[in-house]
């Protein structure tokens, strides 16, 4: 019985299911021809819609678009060239990798606390631009910009671009682009200038170019339009807009040979989008003058972060003038001494230069000014009479003036006014004879002596360091105290003191006596010196103490 039945109730189960499957196919099949319906019947009530009233899009006459950058550019971008330089490895660098510092490290290779950095642009879309050469001596290539000042073919760039180069190759606005990085006509180096990073590089034509024309920087105010035209990572004839950011900008660039800073080189600042590729290209203003080469980058990305600075067309214009004259080179002036470019007003009162002056931190032995009798400490007044109210006053000054004539310089030495005449000396020379090599202080014990006044311990300098130095004796900071008064007035650890507030230290001795005489109120005056750099001579750092 149960088993008659069971295949019966099984059939009508099957039954059921397919039917109520096949409703619901149906069901759902009503509902898309009914969408179908519905939307077709939309669609054509759309188009039965009167537009007659509709006004077609018109695009406007393209001078109407048109704008003052855009204007400049066409007058400007055809004098605007790119430049390739490909240098051949030496072998005797092979066993090592060569890269050029970047803007803001300490030339021993220590950054410090320093996260943000200078840094020169060579073009590359990688790092700085410099590719390592292989082991068996491949080339390096780099990328940059320039203008065409004279139409026989003269150009104004940055030394940095064509500095080492083993060829130079420059691309006209007008030259076909191959993709081929390194195409374009060949060029040669007419002159360089290192203290401007300026240099003049010259191509063949038998046809006149164009040109574009320096503008006077001094007329350039903070806030003017200006443009940035170059090749940033190679993209030939970008432009790029800002503003003037800041004038007379100085930044720490260094000269490899002697650690000096470079004292001609003050930026205009901008923040018109500058990268790597753009250096040598021109800063222009409205009227479509240079007022300013597009030179370097303030960065934490090797990119723009809208902090760049291009020098002065003033600048340009004379260091021009000279690089294309007889001798192909800039010729300054110098006295032989070396001075700190900026000082604490502490420093001024204590040694009595409140009112404008320069005080000398090192004179260079055979110079101008040893000659003459000037010595370490001397604050330098006046220049033929006229006063001297700062460093700048001073270098440009002096490096105006011809070698071998003389100047009239008035001088202070303990508060009493004297005068030498000096002989102006040639600068470059100057410079290759002031160079420092490191040395380690050995380690006596620390003396505590103006620890709780100061925040300092110090340790006697070893005989043998301080002759070395040029110097009779010192102390040397062995630890500063955070937040202690020589941390806010940058009295760093391995420091050697040699003076104190015009009292000289040789020793333990007459360290403590010092600052036994010291009392809360004192400004206080520390003449130091790096011990790293034997002949980097003195510096000055002071504060008021509290």
């Amino acid at each position: 019985m149960e088993t008659s039945t069971s295949p019966t109730l099984l059939s009508r189960a099957r039954a059921n299911r397919l039917a109520s499957t096949f409703t619901l196919l149906t069901t759902l099949t009503v509902g898309v021809l009914a969408g179908s319906v519905l939307t077709r019947d939309v669609g054509a009530k759309e188009q039965k819609v009167d537009t007659s009233d509709a006004r077609p899009l018109v695009i406007p006459d393209p001078k109407t678009l048109s704008n003052g950058f855009s204007t400049i550019v066409k007058q400007v971008g055809p004098a605007v060239v790119n430049i390739n330089t490909e240098t051949i490895a030496k072998k005797a660098a092979v066993t090592s990798k060569t890269r050029r510092m970047p803007r803001g490290a300490n030339p021993n290779g220590d950054q410090g606390d320093m996260q943000d950095f200078f840094n020169k642009f060579f073009g590359g879309q990688g790092g700085d631009g410099e590719d390592d050469p292989d082991a068996l001596g491949g080339e390096r290539q780099a990328l940059g910009s320039g203008f065409i000042v004279d139409p026989r073919g003269y150009i104004i760039t940055n030394n940095h671009v064509v500095d080492k180069a083993d060829k130079i190759f420059v691309k006209l606005a007008g030259d076909p682009d191959d993709g081929q990085r390194l195409q374009g006509r060949p060029a040669t180096v007419i002159g360089v200038d290192p203290e401007t990073d300026i240099a003049v590089i010259k191509i063949d034509t038998k046809t006149p170019l164009p040109t574009i024309k320096l503008g006077n920087s001094d007329s350039a105010e903070v806030g003017d339009w200006v443009l940035a035209i170059g090749s940033p990572f190679g993209l030939s004839q970008t432009v790029s807009a800002g503003i003037v950011s800041a004038k007379n900008r100085s930044i720490d660039d260094r000269d490899p040979q002697s650690g000096l800073l470079k004292q001609f080189q003050k930026f205009i600042q901008t923040d018109a989008a500058i990268n790597p590729g753009n250096s040598g290209g021109p800063l222009v203003d409205l009227a479509g003058n240079v007022v300013g080469m597009n030179t370097a980058i303030y960065t934490q990305s090797m990119g723009s972060q809208g902090v760049g600075f291009a020098m002065p067309s003033n600048i340009l214009a004379k260091v021009y003038n000279d690089l294309i004259g007889a001798t192909h080179k800039v010729i300054r002036g110098s006295i032989g001494i070396q001075f700190q470019a900026s000082t604490a007003s502490a420093v001024s009162r204590v040694y009595g230069f409140a009112n404008g002056g320069v005080i000398v931190g090192q004179v260079t032995p055979n110079g101008g000014a040893a000659k003459a009798g000037i010595k370490p400490q001397d604050i330098l007044v006046s220049i033929n009479g006229h006063q001297i109210k700062d460093g700048d006053d001073l270098v440009n000054d002096i490096s105006a003036r011809a070698v071998g004539s003389s100047v009239e310089i008035g001088y202070l030495r303990d508060g009493v006014k004297k005068t030498a005449n000096v002989t102006i000396g040639d600068r470059a020379k100057v410079y290759a004879e002031v160079a420092g090599t490191d040395a380690e202080p050995d380690t006596p014990a620390s003396v505590d002596a103006g620890q709780s006044k100061l925040g300092i311990t110090v340790r006697a300098v070893p005989a043998a360091i301080a002759s070395k130095l040029g110097i009779t004796g010192a102390v040397s900071v062995d630890s500063v105290t955070p937040g202690s008064f020589a941390d806010e007035i940058g009295l760093g650890k391995g420091t050697l003191i040699v003076e104190i507030n015009r009292q000289p230290v040789t020793d333990e001795a007459s360290y403590r006596a010092a600052i036994a005489r010291i009392k809360n109120g004192d400004d206080v005056v520390f003449v130091v010196r790096d011990p790293r750099n034997t002949k980097g001579g003195n510096s000055f750092v002071g504060g008021t103490l509290r």
